[in-house]
């Protein structure tokens, strides 16, 4: 087995990804159903069972697919923490009105650890953390430092691949405003999202065995250029996540180019995104 990396002490921000008041409920009724749940749904697919489960969900917004884990996990205790104060009032609240989910939500601060003990999870999971290609391993190993021996970890993200219509509109404004610094980072984002094989290599060198990677093909669809751009998914995910990827402050311009060109080139046809849908699954072996 590959040898296990201490604690992570810190991490990078997330750019952007944290839900405000407004936005929390936009997010679980509009976000959830229509992008995260291809994410959860992957993720649950892949639990290994368990009896009296002790689940740590890290940056687990509004608490979503916590329900779906308890009703594969029958008896399970859910923990959840997030930055964002808002959400976790939200799924506290939601908590409380789901009869037989047993969940407890905390609010947690911009750096490792998470306020949960090391070593008391059968369980730990994080669906599409905003996080940089670079942090990965950090979470990583803050989910390996919650796990108890032989507990399972899952991490669902896009995979490479994903987003390329998207990419392809950022690299055509990028030429036509001769911003050669975004037409590097839209390559350099593009490259940095991982492939199943990477994704698994981090995984087992986090100190993770059994590991596996699955891979769905979601597509998701607009009819006009204002309907992505007004999106809560486009608002509250797409734009955060790639702010996070991008590493570039200024993308308002950029961002409305591809709203119009989105109208521009699909005026008579339905505009459509392609995600790459990702979950690796490793066991904590030591």
């Amino acid at each position: 087995m590959s040898e296990r990396p201490p604690p992570a002490e810190g991490r990078s921000d997330i750019v952007g990804g944290w839900l405000e008041a407004a936005d929390a409920a936009v997010f679980e009724t509009f976000v959830v159903p229509r992008y995260l749940q291809a994410f959860g749904e992957l993720a649950v697919s892949m639990l290994a069972s368990g009896e009296e489960a002790q689940v740590a969900h890290v940056d687990c917004r509004t608490g979503y697919p916590d329900v779906e884990i308890s009703r594969t996990l029958p008896g399970a205790h859910l923990f959840g923490c997030d930055p964002s104060a808002s959400a976790i009032e939200l799924a506290r609240a939601k908590a409380a009105m789901t009869p037989g989910l047993a969940a407890d939500y905390r609010l947690t601060g911009k750096a490792w650890p998470t306020p949960f003990p090391a070593g008391a999870f059968s369980h730990a999971l994080s669906i599409h953390p905003l996080t940089r290609a670079e942090d990965r391993p950090a979470l990583l190993a803050e989910l390996a430092r919650l796990l108890a021996p032989h507990g399972q970890a899952l991490l669902a993200l896009p995979l490479r691949g994903s987003f390329p219509e998207v990419a392809d509109l950022l690299r055509e404004y990028a030429l036509k405003v001769e911003d050669v610094p975004l037409s590097d980072a839209v390559d350099r984002a593009s490259a940095g999202r991982p492939t199943i094989e990477l994704l698994g290599t981090e995984m087992e060198a986090a100190g993770f065995d059994f590991v596996d990677v699955e891979l769905r093909t979601s597509v998701l669809e607009w009819r006009s250029g204002r309907d992505f751009y007004e999106d809560p998914v486009s608002r509250l995910v797409l734009f955060p996540e790639l702010r996070a990827q991008l590493e570039v402050d200024d993308l308002d311009r950029a961002w409305e180019y591809v709203r119009d060109a989105i109208d521009k080139y699909w005026s008579d046809a339905t505009f459509e995104l392609t995600i790459n849908v990702g979950c690796v699954s490793g066991r904590r072996i030591g």
